[in-house]
Formats: C-alpha cells, structure tokens, sequence
C-alpha cells in the first residue's frame, strides 16, 4: 500500500482529500505545516509527498527543499499544490524541488494520474490496498 504524506494546513481540505484517497486505499500521513511535514518525511519515510504551498510556520517550499537537503529523503517524490497557478508560482515549485504540480481546487483523477507519473519515475508503482 502506498504511504501518502499530506502536508496541508486547511482542515476542510486536508480532510476532503485524504478521506478520498484513503476510500482508494492508500495510508495517508497528515501535517498541518510545513515543519511537521519535514519531520514526518524523516519518521515516517512515506512513498510520496503531498505538499501545500502556502503552510504557516514552514512554507510549502521551504520544507520541500529540506527534504530535498536530507540525503535520505532526497528521492521521495513530491507533488506541489496550490492555488497559485501561475508560471512564476510552477516555476518556484520546480526550482525548490517538487517532481509535479497540482493546482487547487485539486482535480482527484488529475491527481491520481500526476502520483502514478512522479512514481514511475522513481521507479515505483502507486499500490492501491485490497
């Protein structure tokens, strides 16, 4: 089963989406912030990180280019979301580290689709529970 962190600091949306991706099986890891995701990422090791852009205490992007600093957690995919669509704000996720970008509201299919990418990439596959 894949291990899903889902840094996100909104309660409704954190909720609507993990709840959707645990109805397809996956184990999700919540962090409200982008502090608490860098040290779940250390803890927990998931297969793949959800990160809000725009966290209080940590930004979205900061904590992305820690783990991208962390030898050990250099290699887990992480796929941005955000609400800031724009070319600048893509640009910014790419150049922090992010492998992909999803915008907000999140479409669920797009985003299925954009984690089985950034998976197989790194040479894993997106396992669903039975």
């Amino acid at each position: 089963m894949t291990r899903i962190l889902l840094a996100e600091d909104n309660e409704d949306n954190f909720n609507m989406l993990s709840r959707r991706l645990i109805r397809k099986g996956f184990e999700v890891i919540g962090a409200a912030n982008g502090e608490i995701a860098v040290h779940k990422a250390e803890t927990e090791m998931p297969d793949i990180v959800l990160m809000d852009i725009s966290m209080p205490v940590k930004s979205g992007l900061d904590a992305t280019r820690e783990i991208r600093d962390n030898p050990a957690l250099r290699n887990i995919p992480i796929v941005a979301l955000t609400a800031h669509v724009g070319k600048k704000d893509r640009d910014s996720c790419f150049d922090a580290g992010c492998d992909a970008f999803e915008g907000k509201p999140v479409n669920f299919a797009n985003l299925i689709e954009t984690m089985t990418n950034v998976l197989a990439i790194k040479g894993k596959t997106l396992e669903f529970a039975s």
